[in-house]
């Protein structure tokens, strides 16, 4: 099945603060309605996993490594299932939305401004960038909280990632 989510504008415009969260608590809520679901559509709650390319497979690894968002005490039956994954395979995954960490990696690195609200109308990938690096410190929380590569602890699930535009191995310097 194919999840439709908040996207960052929207998210923006509802002033989720960081606009990321709307993103990934619209797929855990997801995940656990299909879990709540899980009889009456004949599925197995136990065998869940998670797939999406870009904005996707960021939140499908977000999914597979956060700690589970479960509630076991609440009066929702909902926001009782768990939220972890079984699996994620994704493609063209950000791993990591740290500007420093990033631009380590890719001295031309240009994506996740908008993830933490620096997204205007008219302004480029790389405008809203270059405003997350000054203003790195004051987001870090949420860099660690929302960056699959922050998460990666020893119980998690199998991960697959795909980078299929990367037709060469990646050299510094070089586009992302």
């Amino acid at each position: 099945a194919a999840l439709n989510y908040r996207f960052i504008d929207q998210a923006m415009q509802q002033q989720v603060d960081p606009p990321v969260k709307a993103c990934v608590t619209d797929a855990a809520r997801a995940l656990q309605t299909i879990r709540s679901k899980a009889r009456e559509w004949n599925l197995d709650p136990k065998r869940v996993g998670a797939t999406g390319g870009s904005a996707g497979a960021c939140t499908s690894l977000w999914l597979a490594l956060h700690n589970d968002l479960a509630d076991r005490h609440s009066s929702d039956p909902i926001a009782r299932q768990s939220t972890r994954l079984t699996c994620a395979a994704v493609s063209g995954a950000q791993t990591s939305l740290d500007p420093k960490e990033l631009r380590e990696w890719m001295p031309n690195a240009e994506y996740g401004g908008h993830a933490f609200g620096f997204a205007a109308e008219g302004r480029t990938r790389l405008e809203e960038f270059e405003l997350l690096i000054p203003n790195r410190d004051k987001v870090l929380p949420w860099i660690k909280e929302y960056s699959p590569i922050e998460l990666v602890t020893r119980d998690d699930p199998p991960i697959y990632l795909d980078f299929p535009s990367q037709k060469t191995p990646p050299v510094v310097g070089q586009k992302e």
